[in-house]
């Protein structure tokens, strides 16, 4: 049986790194299936919520905290599973229940397949029957916490094998529960949990910590604690009680003699047969002749792929299926990143994103002043040289910065997974003595406001790289909102987040405040509204509601800067503050837009040109989501000279300078005025500019 469950275990393997975060946090881990998506409001999302109802009270008032559950009919059966941990009351387990079915539709959205684990509890829905106590995992996690004990490792890994034998042997076989603690008399002590389904027989429940015990030697080795997180049974050892209750077990410290961690109920050593001795004797004439042999031709071609690697730039490849959160407790405080071990591709991608500390701080010297690029809300920029002479970016986040750690999440969850021209490149990232960097390819340009807003700078920028940029960055959103395999809403698109490379190519960066989207989701609505004003779209200032066309409205805000060169945040007439938006579409009223174009811009530029971007831009920015195009229709309009361009109406948080016959627009949370009551289009001096030739 064991053999039969570990070729369809696809054990989800984890890089962990530890680092500071505020304590109590709930500690929640999911694994998202691969099934196909339900839709929202489907018969399949109505059957979770049924289960969600009744899970939770059934396994609370169940004697082993335990319950199964399956609701529908085919194609749209759900099957449910909750446990609770053996030391957990009814309320606890109540509560961890509910919050599991609600937390699995946040983290694995709309997905048929999901496994929420908290530490009191964890959950599972899926489409496919897994309620058999002998089905095989749909997968487990290992997570350890980095810190190394302070015995040498030789004694603690014997201590800790004791102690898991102990208890998985006591969970499967003493307990109805199939649940056991223990602690082990080593100082300072260890505390160990063993858990089964409380349905699995003794021999299964042996079989299942036969399968997962082997990994806590192969991936816990001298470390101070760990975890395995399986579908049927789950293990943890710490140097610290984390259970309640007294431990059902006392075990006394081993010998340094005592056995690794090893499969309860392992088959003995096979006894030496008759003659065995002088068997021994010539495998080991034979070993002594061809060990050297075998070591200098590995030390050969260690040498060898050294000397490769140090000529060669090292390449990374983003991982294909990356996810990834957050351990929380009191003493023990845990990163890590899963990856699925069934795409030898995404295993290679995962190691290759590992930086360690020792080669950031050589790159950047120590992170010296001097190869400081920017500083923003979470962190310094550096510039820095790996080996190989490949340029990079470290962002160091701040330690203090909670928001930064979010951040953080979103920018591996989601950079890792994009591939395109026009999004920066995610090299690596390092989690050690409590940095948190995050490592990009270098930008030789920096940021784009740092040259657009800048007197002696912004006549680097041409039309013809204007022109180039914005097409740049509408293809990049285009990838994120249409043609990825995820849809991605930015929220945060602005000058300092579109860097630019030596050939001034734009790259869109800074994913901390993204967030992604189902196939089917349109738009979402959240209650801590974060961003850049100027840069917001109104529905999301004010309501909190965000979609791909708050994106468009950020892009229009961009393309209006990149065009006059003028900031969006700075107030153009002081008496009666009017902002970028209000001028532009003042001077496009009246006929006069080519008087606000950026005058670092050489004479000869294309005028027609510059005034189909303004023309986009308007658009783009109008009040209501509906108006603004998508960026696929953007880029469209941006390529071609004879698409027919809708006049737009007066932008979102545009303000009329007084002495205008038209009434004020509707304004944001930072301005004070009255909603219009007419909004008519309106084209420049009624000149129509749908027959553009490009020059």
């Amino acid at each position: 049986m064991a053999s039969h469950h570990r070729r369809h275990l696809p054990l989800y393997l984890a890089i962990f790194l530890a680092f500071l975060l505020p304590p109590l946090a709930s500690s929640l881990w999911q694994s998202c299936g691969s099934s196909a998506n339900f839709t929202a409001n489907s018969t399949y999302q109505a059957n979770i919520q049924a289960l969600s109802a009744t899970l939770p009270k059934n396994a609370s008032t169940s004697r082993n905290l335990f319950a199964l559950g399956s609701v529908g009919t085919l194609p749209d059966i759900v099957y449910a599973l909750a446990l609770c941990r053996g030391d957990t009351n009814a309320s606890a387990c109540n509560d961890c229940v509910s919050n599991g079915f609600e937390e699995a539709q946040q983290l694995c959205p709309y997905n048929r397949d999901a496994t929420i684990y908290d530490d009191p509890c964890y959950i599972r829905f899926s489409n496919q029957n897994f309620l058999s106590p002998t089905s095989g995992d749909n997968g487990a996690l290992i997570l350890t916490n980095t810190q190394n004990a302070s015995e040498p490792a030789k004694v603690f890994d014997a201590a800790v094998g004791a102690l898991i034998n102990a208890t998985a042997d006591y969970a499967a076989g003493n307990s109805s529960r199939r649940f056991g603690t223990a602690e082990e008399e080593l100082q300072p002590k260890i505390y160990g949990l063993a858990q089964c389904r409380p349905d699995m027989a003794p021999a299964d429940c042996r079989s299942c910590f036969a399968e997962i015990i082997p990994y806590i030697t192969k991936y816990m080795s001298g470390k101070q604690g760990g975890r395995i997180l399986g579908q049927r049974c789950n293990y943890r050892y710490e140097q610290y009680t984390f259970f309640t209750g007294p431990s059902l077990l006392q075990i006394p410290a081993p010998s340094v003699e005592a056995p690794a961690p090893a499969p309860v109920n392992a088959t003995p050593a096979t006894p030496t047969p008759p003659g065995g001795a002088s068997k021994k004797n010539g495998a080991a004439r034979i070993l002594a002749i061809t060990l050297p042999i075998v070591a200098a031709i590995l030390v050969f071609v260690v040498i060898c792929l050294c000397l490769r690697r140090k000529r060669r730039k090292p390449v990374r490849k983003a991982p294909l299926s990356i996810a990834l959160d957050f351990i929380h407790h009191e003493t023990d405080n845990v990163f890590y990143l899963m990856i699925d071990p069934t795409n030898p591709e995404d295993i290679q991608s995962i190691e290759s994103l590992i930086l360690d500390l020792s080669t950031l701080r050589a790159a950047t010297d120590n992170f010296d002043e001097s190869n400081k690029l920017g500083e923003g809300g979470f962190g310094i920029v550096y510039k820095g040289i790996l080996p190989g002479d490949e340029e990079i970016a470290v962002k160091r986040l701040s330690l203090s910065s909670r928001q930064g750690i979010e951040e953080l999440k979103n920018e591996l969850v989601l950079v890792a997974k994009l591939q395109h021209k026009n999004l920066v490149r995610l090299v690596g990232v390092c989690l050690e003595e409590h940095e948190k960097l995050l490592v990009y390819e270098y930008m030789p340009n920096k940021s784009l406001d740092t040259i657009l807003f800048d007197t002696y700078r912004s006549s680097q920028l041409d039309w013809g790289k204007r022109f180039r940029i914005v097409n740049g960055i509408a293809r990049g959103l285009q990838y994120l909102h249409e043609d990825s395999q995820l849809k991605i809403i930015h929220r945060d698109l602005k000058g300092s987040n579109v860097l630019l490379d030596s050939e001034f190519i734009p790259k869109i960066s800074d994913f901390g405040l993204a967030r992604l989207f189902g196939s089917d989701q349109s738009q979402d609505v959240t209650n801590r509204v974060v961003g850049t004003y100027g840069y917001m779209a109104p529905e999301y200032a004010m309501r909190g509601t965000y979609s791909i066309k708050s994106d468009v409205f950020s892009f229009g805000v961009l393309i209006l800067e990149i065009v006059t060169g003028k900031r969006n945040s700075v107030a153009y007439d002081s008496e009666q503050s009017v902002d970028l938006l209000s001028l532009v579409w003042e001077h496009w009223t009246m006929g006069t837009i080519v008087e606000i174009m950026d005058l670092s811009m050489t004479s000869h530029s294309p005028g027609d040109q510059m005034l189909k971007c303004i023309h986009i831009g308007l658009l783009c920015v109008q009040e209501d989501p509906a108006d603004r195009p998508l960026m696929s229709v953007v880029t469209v309009m941006l390529s071609s000279s004879t698409v027919s361009l809708q006049a737009p109406s007066r932008p979102a948080f545009c303000i009329q300078k007084s002495g205008s016959n038209d009434s004020y627009m509707h304004t944001g949370p930072y301005r004070g005025v009255s909603e219009s009551t007419s909004r008519s289009p309106m084209s420049p001096n009624e000149v129509s500019i749908t027959e553009l030739e490009p020059r």
